[in-house]
C-alpha cells in the first residue's frame, strides 16, 4: 500500500473515532485525548489505543468506549480487522484479552458484569439527547423562537430551520440523538421527552430548567476528567499502553 495511501486511511479511522463519544460526557473521545494512537498496516489492519482519565474507570464504561470504538472503525469497507488496547487501567489485561477474542462484556467478566452492556449504551444515549435537547431549546428561546411554536415544530422543520451559527450547529448535534427515543420521521414532533411523548408549553420552561441542570453537571464532570489526564499524563509524551500479559512497568506519562 502507498504511504498516501496508509495516510489516507488512517485520517478515516481518525475521523471515525471522533464518532465515539464518553457515555457519560457525550462528547468524542479524540477531542477528550483519550486516544493515544491509531494505525493501519499494509494488510489494513487496525490497531487503536486508548487510555482514560483514572485508573479506576468502571469496566463497563471503558469496555463501551473501546467496544463503540471497534464497531464504528470496523464499519469502513476496507478494514480487515481492528486491535483496540486500553493502557495503564486497573481491568486493563481483562478488558483487553476479551476485545481481542471478540467477547462481549458478560462474556470478557462473567458473573461480574454489572448489567447489559446494550442496555448501558442507551441509558447514556438517552441521557445525552436530554442535554442536547435541552441546550438547544434554551438557545432556541433566547434568540426569539416562542415555546408556543417550538413545542409544535416538526423534525422536517426543524431540520431546514435557519437559526445562528450557534443554533445550527446545536440543531445538528440534536438531530444526531432525535431518533433515540422515537420515531424521527420529517412529520413527527421535532421536540419530545424521554419517553416520546410531547412536551407542553405550559410545562416548558421547568423542563428545560431541569435538563439544563443535568448538563451543568456534565459539563463539571468533562473539566474534572481533563484535567485528572492531564494530571495523570504527560501529554506530550508518545504513549505506549500495556500489552495484554506484559507486566506492569513504570509509565513514561505518569505523575
Amino acid at each position: 500500500m502507498a504511504a498516501e495511501t496508509i495516510a489516507d486511511r488512517k485520517a478515516e479511522v481518525w475521523a471515525r473515532l471522533q464518532t465515539v463519544t464518553d457515555p457519560e460526557l457525550d462528547e468524542p473521545v479524540t477531542d477528550l485525548e483519550f486516544v493515544t494512537r491509531a494505525d493501519v498496516d499494509a494488510q489494513n489492519r487496525v490497531h487503536i489505543e486508548f487510555r482514560l482519565p483514572t485508573y479506576w474507570c468502571a469496566a463497563n464504561f471503558s469496555f463501551l468506549m473501546a467496544d463503540d470504538m471497534r464497531r464504528a472503525v470496523s464499519d469502513l469497507p476496507w478494514v480487515s480487522a481492528v486491535d483496540v488496547v486500553l493502557g495503564e487501567h486497573m481491568y486493563a489485561d481483562k478488558i483487553n484479552a476479551g476485545l481481542a477474542q471478540g467477547l462481549s462484556f458478560q462474556q470478557t467478566f462473567g458473573a461480574d458484569a454489572d448489567g447489559d452492556l446494550d442496555d448501558l449504551r442507551r441509558t447514556f444515549l438517552v441521557k445525552a439527547f436530554q442535554r442536547r435537547q435541552a441546550a438547544l431549546l434554551a438557545h432556541l428561546i433566547a434568540v426569539g423562537y416562542a415555546p408556543e411554536a417550538l413545542v409544535e415544530l416538526s423534525l422536517g422543520e426543524l431540520a431546514v430551520l435557519e437559526p445562528d451559527q450557534t443554533g445550527a450547529r446545536l440543531v445538528a448535534r440534536y438531530l444526531e440523538r432525535r431518533p433515540v427515543v422515537s420515531a424521527a420521521l420529517p412529520e413527527a414532533l421535532a421536540f419530545v421527552d424521554a419517553e416520546g411523548d410531547p412536551l407542553q408549553v405550559e410545562t416548558l420552561p421547568t423542563y428545560v430548567r431541569a435538563l439544563r441542570r443535568v448538563n451543568v453537571n456534565a459539563e463539571f464532570n468533562s473539566a474534572l476528567c481533563r484535567g485528572l489526564l492531564h494530571a495523570r499524563f504527560d501529554m506530550e509524551t508518545p504513549f505506549t499502553p500495556r500489552g495484554v500479559g506484559q507486566t506492569a512497568e513504570p509509565s513514561n506519562a505518569a505523575v
